[in-house]
């Protein structure tokens, strides 16, 4: 495990991980070493009260745009209007609602930091970070959000406060970012839910394949709007 220190900005190869996937520890979230891990293929995660530890797992959690799974009862909620959704309108009550803590989750689910909080909506000030709103009855029940370079999104984290808000939420923005020409959605770890949206597993090497690809696009800085044409669902 390898010690970032203050002004470095570098990260070791990510094949040097720990076989957990643990790559390095310490250094700051200041947006410049965030960008840069990102485009190395290393994200932070860690509990308030520990260092910033940087991971890159091996395999790796990734969507496919062309992938995504939309089951019969899913499509049936996109179709009502039951839910709108927005894009980089509230990105901080967002990422507030993500950092809620969850009764499903052992330890309340609270690891995204107040220092997290405040690098994130920086990244999204400066055009990088992006938040997806689902909305019912002009009330915020689901959303997500994550980082854009070129042609890959990372997602982060999401939250539910109502059956399929954060699948509303995940169906449109891989619907938008595909027509974008955005090619891989990077979901980290693995979970029962993402799998069951299309999410699969991949090795890391063919993930830093497939992020050296994507990085070539041009970054499409925010705030992003989603196209009319793909909010109607048929």
């Amino acid at each position: 495990m390898f010690v970032l220190g203050p002004t470095d900005l570098r990260f070791p190869p990510v094949d040097l991980a720990s076989p957990e996937g643990l790559l390095a520890v310490g250094g700051d979230l200041r947006a410049e070493r965030l960008l840069s891990a990102y485009r190395h293929g290393v994200f932070p995660w860690y509990s308030k009260g520990q260092p910033i530890l940087w991971w890159s797992p091996d395999p790796r959690a990734v969507f496919f745009p062309s992938e995504l799974k939309v089951s019969r009862s899913l499509r049936k909620t996109l179709r009502s209007d039951k839910f709108t959704v927005t894009l980089d309108a509230r990105f901080r009550e967002v990422m507030q609602a993500c950092a809620a803590p969850r009764t499903q989750s052992p330890d309340g689910g609270t690891w995204i930091t107040r220092e997290m909080l405040e690098a994130y909506c920086l990244l999204h000030e400066q055009g990088y970070a992006h938040s997806v709103e689902v909305w019912a009855n002009g009330e915020l029940t689901g959303g997500l959000y994550g980082v854009a370079l070129g042609g890959i999104f990372f997602g982060e984290s999401m939250f539910s406060r109502a059956s399929d808000a954060s699948k509303v939420a995940l169906v449109y923005l891989v619907r938008q970012i595909e027509a974008w020409g955005f090619s891989i959605v990077d979901c980290q770890m693995p979970t029962a839910h993402l799998f069951s949206l299309g999410a699969r597993e991949i090795r890391r090497k063919e993930f830093m394949q497939q992020l050296d690809t994507a990085l070539k696009l041009l970054n499409r800085p925010g705030p992003w709007r989603f196209d009319a044409s793909l909010l109607v669902w048929e």
